[in-house]
């Protein structure tokens, strides 16, 4: 006779880690491809920005993405100044991991103007989340409440 059935639970919240885990995989399969397979969109983005040659808009884009996907991870404690610091910290670390594994691609190096992207689009995506409108579309999702950073509820 079987026993009773244990299912594993996870700790309240769990599960919006999720998001940022599975964009990291994403980041680290994009860096795995050799360069030539990746070389095809960076000139559309050049044509539309030519001040910005130096400027990688995957990276930004790519890291806008995972500060997104940890502020939503963290919950309503991502409002915070110093969590939101702690959120582009992580975002710049993964980003160095990022770059140590591009050194071992084929075609691929390791860039610290690459890191820089990241840092930028870390810390807007932080910035974005901060502006009032967006701060109140923010807390209408899961795991995020209508409390302010001072604790005090938000109309």
């Amino acid at each position: 006779m079987a026993g009773p059935s244990r299912r594993l639970r996870l700790p309240r919240g769990a599960a919006r880690w999720l998001a940022p885990v599975a964009w990291m995989a994403v980041i680290f399969a994009l860096s795995a491809q050799p360069a030539d397979e990746l070389d095809g969109m960076l000139p559309v983005f050049r044509r539309f920005f030519p001040g910005m040659a130096d400027f990688d808009w995957g990276h930004y884009a790519a890291y806008f993405m995972l500060a997104l996907t940890f502020e939503f991870a963290i919950g309503a404690a991502s409002r915070k100044p110093l969590v939101k610091l702690a959120v582009v910290l992580a975002c710049v670390v993964y980003g160095a991991t990022d770059e140590y594994h591009q050194s071992f691609v084929a075609g691929r190096m390791p860039d610290p103007m690459d890191l820089r992207n990241d840092a930028i689009g870390a810390a807007a995506a932080v910035c974005f989340t901060a502006l009032p409108g967006i701060r109140r579309l923010w807390r209408k999702l899961p795991g995020q409440t209508k409390f302010d950073t001072d604790g005090r509820q938000e109309t």
